[in-house]
């Protein structure tokens, strides 16, 4: 029978800061210690009440070698992952980050390198990687033609608040930009079934949504990702729910369920020495630094076909895809 592990926490009043808790504590194991700046953590009752718990970073990082942790789960924003990733490698334990494990390739290397000199391991959480439907495309694309090249439209529109604009993610220095902060692992899953990146071309970029298209070795792929909720489907605009459309070579790729269980089934497969270490993280992260920095082309070449109605008036985008998208949840 496996042993029970100890594990840390670091950005434990965070959004997804619950979905480890859980995957801890599914998987039979323990949390000894907790830390945010925020001491708003109540969520801790329902999963670790005893775990020791400090808003000072100091008295945390004492924490760590005291409690003789295993993991250390890195839930922190994006600007900061890597360098806790760091923190737990240097405390003796391995690392279990959240999506980006950084925002430039160079942290990525960093990391990479201290795993050497410290015997240590970082995990990074790639949970798209693990969807059923995401596996059975995979193996569907790998099985098929090696000349088969793909047509892609990936449409995300995930509704924020004026808050997001005012928070860290809404800072491109700290989020990595909208792309990264709300699509990384989309590009990850691309990069992961369709192989690397032969060319990048930034159509549309603002503030809450870019626009782009993506030439991989197996697919042409035509993106737009956006958190404004004008850019939604008209019937969806009340309730603001997320938007998720993949369609392939003109039909639509539905992976809209299943996401349930995902942490958990990764905290499982890095437990069993399975899961996806900083060199599989790069690419994606990699190909969003240079889509952060490129220069929008504007309404060139072959652009998302949701583009033109965004570069007039937004809710064109919404009579667009009212006409040309079914709805997944």
């Amino acid at each position: 029978m496996e042993s029970k592990k100890r594990f840390a926490i670091i950005g434990v009043a965070g959004y997804v800061a619950p979905r480890h808790l859980q995957a801890i504590g599914a998987l039979g194991h323990e949390l000894v210690a907790a830390h945010d700046l925020s001491d708003s953590v109540g969520v801790m009752d329902r999963y670790f009440p005893d775990a020791d718990f400090t808003t000072d970073p100091a008295a945390f990082g004492r924490c760590l070698g005291r409690q003789a942790v295993d993991y250390l789960a890195v839930c922190t924003p994006n600007h900061l992952h890597a360098a806790h990733a760091a923190q737990g490698l240097e405390a003796g334990a391995d690392a279990i980050c959240e999506k980006p494990l950084g925002i430039d390739p160079q942290q990525i290397d960093r990391l990479i390198a201290l795993e050497r000199t410290t015997g240590r391991r970082v995990w990074t959480i790639l949970q798209l990687r693990l969807h059923p439907e995401i596996e059975r495309l995979r193996e569907r694309v790998a099985a098929g033609a090696a000349d088969k090249i793909y047509d892609i439209d990936l449409t995300y529109i995930t509704p924020r608040g004026r808050w997001y604009a005012a928070s860290w993610k809404g800072d491109p220095a700290r989020s990595g930009g909208v792309a990264m902060n709300i699509g990384v692992h989309f590009y990850d899953m691309l990069l992961w079934i369709f192989g690397p990146v032969e060319r990048s071309t930034v159509h549309y970029a603002a503030e809450g949504c870019v626009a782009g298209a993506l030439q991989l070795r197996r697919a042409r792929v035509r993106y737009l990702l956006s958190i404004d909720a004008r850019h939604l489907p008209a019937r969806e605009e009340a309730g603001r729910s997320p938007y998720r459309c993949m369609r392939i070579d003109g039909e639509e790729f539905d992976f809209s369920q299943g996401f349930t269980d995902l942490h958990t089934e990764s905290y499982r497969r890095i437990l069993a020495g399975e899961g996806f270490a900083p060199t599989e993280a790069r690419a994606a992260i990699e190909l969003l630094a240079r889509i952060r920095g490129a220069q929008a082309e504007g309404l060139t070449g072959d652009y998302h076909p949701l583009l033109r109605g965004l570069a007039g008036t937004p809710h064109a985008v919404s009579d667009r895809l009212n006409t040309t998208m079914t709805y997944g949840d």
